[in-house]
């Protein structure tokens, strides 16, 4: 098996499981009286990170992996530990907003405000480069920064009042 097949497995193993816990944290969420704010924009960020994996596994399986790119990718995946650690049972892939709770403030909330933006956006493009990718990185990227402008003013809107909280 290549390189690169063992860091698509990796990537796709890892999202499925992530999947997985966040619907289990969302259904704990709703329990809690949590609302979704921006759910038409949802279907449009499943398809675009499935077309983005899949773009990955077509043109990506066969060429070797660029050192340099997965160790910012490693790095990347470092950052997102540390979200999904932070966030703990908060985390969903769905903007979740529970009435009377407060924003997180600690872990990398201290420094940046939406740091599991960051690690996407800087994502996208990356795994891509680390599989010899470049137009496909270029693509995703800029696609996928133009949905999180989209999902950031949603998620920006929904916590407002846990902001003032």
């Amino acid at each position: 098996m290549s390189e690169s097949v063992l860091l698509l497995a990796f990537v796709t193993f890892q999202r499925l499981g992530e999947l997985a816990w966040a619907r289990r944290n969302e259904a704990r969420l709703r329990r809690a009286g949590a609302v979704e704010t921006g759910a038409a924009h949802y279907p449009l960020i499943v398809v675009l990170h499935g077309a983005w994996l899949a773009a990955c596994w077509v043109w990506g399986q066969e060429g070797p992996v660029v050192l340099g790119w997965l160790i910012v990718f490693g790095l990347l995946q470092a950052g997102r530990i540390w979200i999904l650690a932070t966030l703990g049972g908060r985390w969903t892939t769905r903007v979740l907003s529970v009435p009377g709770e407060t924003l997180v403030r600690r872990g990398p909330y201290r420094f940046v405000r939406h740091p599991n933006y960051l690690v996407v956006a800087l994502e996208m493009p990356t795994l891509p480069l680390a599989l010899g990718l470049p137009s496909v990185a270029a693509i995703f990227g800029l696609a996928n920064l133009g949905m999180l402008a989209w999902r950031i003013r949603v998620e920006d809107r929904a916590l407002r009042p846990a902001a003032r909280a």
